[in-house]
């Protein structure tokens, strides 16, 4: 694991990411597959709407949750 601090996937941010949101495309990947994008607090909405939006959403959770699940 590396030492440096995940950052948020939003285009041109350099915030900490707080959340982790898990997707994936229907059309590509396998149902069980997930895909994850970091956001901070400020983007965790847009981008939860950009994948929303697309039907690629499918969890929301803290970033420090999901360290502790290893997912």
């Amino acid at each position: 694991m590396s030492d440096e601090t995940p950052i948020c996937s939003a285009k041109g941010c350099r915030a900490a990411a707080v959340w982790v949101l898990a997707w994936n495309n229907p059309k590509i990947h396998t149902p069980e597959r997930r895909k994850t994008w970091l956001a901070c607090e400020e983007h965790r909405e847009h981008l939860s709407k950009f994948l929303g939006a697309r039907g690629f959403l499918k969890d929301v959770v803290r970033f420090d949750e999901w360290e502790q699940t290893g997912s």
